[in-house]
């Protein structure tokens, strides 16, 4: 198993989201941002990695969570952009180490915060990744 190729992956979603046209002026964090953010924006978030190395050489599945955030209004423009946020991993990566063998969307959970102020759609991807 190899857990090198996790930030390589961070990097390139991180790149792929800030330079897609369809995303424009939808900031995307590292990190939860603080409260002077823009209404619509994504965080990276949670990473589960499991070792599917095999005799031909080095790989891990990657599943990720990516977070489309936003305060007010309904879940509308949060769905808009996490469809494009979707679209532009749909595309395909090039990571600074290693190749994606695939990547693929699994699931999203759209939720409430519990004031029912802030609004979130969780997305879940999965991604095998060979370091060879």
């Amino acid at each position: 198993m190899t857990y090198a190729l996790a930030a390589p992956l961070q990097a390139a979603v991180h790149e792929r989201l800030t330079g897609d046209p369809a995303l424009a002026g939808v900031p995307v964090f590292d990190s939860t941002p603080g409260e002077t953010v823009a209404s619509v924006h994504v965080v990276l978030g949670s990473e589960d990695v499991r070792d599917r190395s095999d005799k031909t050489g080095r790989a891990a599945q990657h599943r990720f969570v990516l977070t489309v955030a936003g305060d007010g209004g309904g879940f509308h423009a949060l769905k808009q952009t996490a469809a494009a946020v979707e679209a532009a991993l749909g595309a395909g990566l090039t990571l600074a180490r290693g190749r994606v063998a695939f990547l693929r969307f699994e699931r999203a959970v759209a939720r409430r915060d519990r004031d029912g102020t802030r609004r979130r759609v969780e997305m879940t991807f999965r991604a095998l990744l060979d370091d060879n």
